[in-house]
């Protein structure tokens, strides 16, 4: 048995890169970043189309799922100072998306990379950790790697191409802590509707609710992209964690006008304009679309502000961008990261039940989180 490390990271992706360049500018001797795939941080080059979305300037008054537990980490990261102390800038855009001043997610892992390296961490690549033991100094790995304290920072299940198996569920699950079961987030809707065939390719603006019983689950506004098989675009990823089969998906086409007021107008249109009461309104062949449902009972008016799509579910952790659920946060001190069943164990990043929407979110809880664990 080799000797006993001080900090075992468990994933080299964002919130383990993150862990090891605080753990080890925190004094820490012997912290070792385990990876199962040949390289680390893989999946960050994926992100925000090869652009890195690196984070958000409006990140502490976002929603994240399990908001309260995510805020002291997001309170206490300083993301520009914390990439600024790697040599890596950030620029913002209009909407506070962060970027990589180089406008290549490679510039962010290289940074993460080569500080962890600079702070005294190790990279072990193509070393999966399958199991982890308690013991009387600290814990075992794989049966034979020692460590004080061991970091899981594994990820989820979503884009498993890029590295993400679920295997950090595992490992908490061996040590007693509850998992919120996984599902895909940040993902297109699949949808069962004869009227996605006419809308392929079409794009509107819309509020866009997931619905059961109708009781509304989740809703937002933005783009919506009907395709194939459902709806994709921003606003439908953005509550697709809510999404399953037996719920709809319920669009407002016009959602700055009240019922009535949209009645009020179709029925001045239909004197006025009787061959093309939704021409001005909407994109043809979405207006032929809502004729045709109108036509199936509802008046239009109604099926304006309510076209209903029945789910089948999500395009799945291979076109999800983020796992929903994971390890149960109450069982992790928030101030901390820390495990409350094991003293020295941490969880951080996608591993653990918070998750938020598209525009960086997620990987700023990343960087956050991942910071806090390695610090403490």
């Amino acid at each position: 048995m080799s000797a006993i490390l001080d900090t075992a990271i468990v994933g080299a992706g964002a919130s383990g890169l993150a862990a090891a360049i605080s753990a080890a500018a925190a004094g820490g001797a012997g912290v070792v970043l385990f990876e199962r795939l040949p390289r680390a941080g893989k999946k960050i080059l994926a992100t925000g189309n090869g652009r890195c979305n690196a984070g958000n300037i409006h990140a502490l008054a976002h929603d994240y799922h399990n908001r309260a537990f995510a805020r002291p980490a997001l309170e206490q990261f300083d993301i520009r100072a914390f990439f600024r102390s790697l040599g890596l800038l950030l620029r913002e855009d209009a909407e506070g998306r962060l970027y990589p001043r180089s406008n290549t997610a490679a510039s962010v892992l290289d940074a993460l990379r080569f500080g962890a390296l600079r702070a005294g961490a190790e990279i072990r690549c193509d070393t999966a950790v399958r199991e982890i033991t308690p013991t009387q100094e600290g814990f075992l790995l794989n049966g034979s790697i020692a460590a004080r304290r061991v970091i899981v920072a594994a990820g989820g299940c979503a884009a498993p191409a890029q590295g993400s198996d679920g295997s950090g569920f595992v490992l908490l699950r061996q040590l007693g802590h509850s998992i919120v079961e996984p599902r895909p987030a940040l993902a297109a809707l699949r949808c069962q509707s004869p009227l996605l065939k006419m809308l392929k390719g079409l794009r509107c603006h819309a509020v866009i609710a997931i619905e059961q019983n109708g009781r509304v689950c989740s809703n937002t506004e933005g783009e919506v992209l009907f395709t194939e098989d459902g709806i994709s675009g921003i606003a439908a990823m953005e509550i697709s964690r809510c999404a399953a089969p037996g719920t709809e998906a319920v669009l407002d086409l016009l959602p700055e006008m009240t019922i009535e007021e949209v009645r009020a107008l179709l029925q001045e249109l239909a004197r006025t304009c009787p061959e093309q009461p939704l021409a001005g309104i909407l994109p043809k062949r979405i207006g032929e679309a809502v004729l045709r449902q109108s036509e199936r009972g509802g008046d239009l008016a109604a099926c304006v502000k309510r076209f209903v799509f029945p789910v089948t579910g999500t395009r799945g952790f291979a076109n999800a961008q983020v796992t929903a659920g994971g390890a149960d946060v109450a069982q992790f001190n928030p101030e901390t990261m820390g495990s409350r069943l094991h003293k020295g164990l941490f969880a951080c990043g996608e591993v653990l039940d918070v998750d938020g929407g598209c525009g960086g979110f997620n990987l700023q809880w990343a960087w956050a989180s991942g910071y806090l664990a390695g610090k403490s």
